[in-house]
């Protein structure tokens, strides 16, 4: 699966699940997805083995889209962490990238070695706050920018607010507080792909699924979300059909660009 396989999947799905549940199985979670017509899914690094969990989809499920999240660049702080983490340590880019990554997620900026080592080969969505950070990591290579904590930086009319600054050229994936109420109000300010955690499920129907391993419910749950999301984007986008489109077609309908080069529209 190359770069641009990886970001059709994720405009074309408009959701990113951050998997951050050790009691679920990671496979079945995804095939859940996969019912609910979602195609991807980022496995955060704060859950145990990772790796493990990454390689399984990857081999189980070869054209399933997976991420890895909550990286952490810069050696020095990974080293320190590790040294007092050594059961169950952070992997690094590379490590992730070798277990079968497909897409790069991190609540803060990638490093310049990063960049120069993947841009343009795997799919890079760095964590930024400010419009300073979004454009210059954009300008480095990445090909989306995470806004995290999006909730506590101000939600959809942060996103609003700073996309004339940004020229709405650089595609923002809200994370953090993103629920089926908002989701509505991130689209009218230009989003196109939300991420979220199963806290957008309400509470007691996820204790439900997890207590009974139900991934028809789990399933069920995502496509009220898949489908909310594709209603709002094509109203936002009338002319565009996000299940069929290519990226050239999607960069001229909505302005943005994801960084992949010169593209056929």
């Amino acid at each position: 699966m190359d770069i641009k396989n990886t970001i059709e999947i994720l405009i074309r799905d408009g959701f990113i699940l951050v998997f951050n549940q050790d009691k679920l199985d990671v496979v079945k979670t995804a095939q859940a997805l996969m019912k609910a017509e979602i195609y991807n899914m980022e496995v955060t690094c704060r859950i145990r083995t990772p790796l493990e969990k990454i390689h399984k989809l990857k081999k189980e499920l070869p054209q399933f889209c997976v991420g890895a999240a909550s990286l952490i660049d810069f050696a020095a702080m990974l080293n320190i962490y590790n040294q007092q983490h050594s059961d169950n340590p952070l992997p690094t880019l590379e490590e992730a990238v070798e277990a079968g990554a497909n897409y790069l997620v991190s609540a803060v900026n990638f490093s310049n070695e990063a960049y120069k080592k993947y841009a343009g080969r795997v799919t890079m969505i760095p964590g930024c706050g400010t419009v300073t950070e979004i454009v210059e990591q954009y300008s480095k290579g990445a090909n989306m920018c995470k806004l995290f904590p999006a909730k506590e930086l101000g939600g959809p009319a942060y996103i609003k607010a700073i996309d004339p600054a940004i020229h709405k050229l650089i595609s923002i994936v809200p994370t953090g507080g993103t629920t089926p109420e908002n989701i509505p109000d991130y689209i009218s300010a230009g989003v196109l792909v939300l991420g979220g955690s199963f806290s957008m499920i309400a509470k007691e129907t996820f204790k439900k699924i997890v207590d009974e391993q139900n991934y028809e419910l789990l399933s069920n749950e995502i496509k009220k979300i898949k489908v909310l999301i594709d209603e709002c984007r094509s109203k936002q986008y009338p002319e565009l059909n996000f299940k069929s489109a290519s990226i050239g077609q999607v960069c001229r309908a909505t302005g943005r660009n994801f960084n992949v080069g010169r593209l056929e529209i």
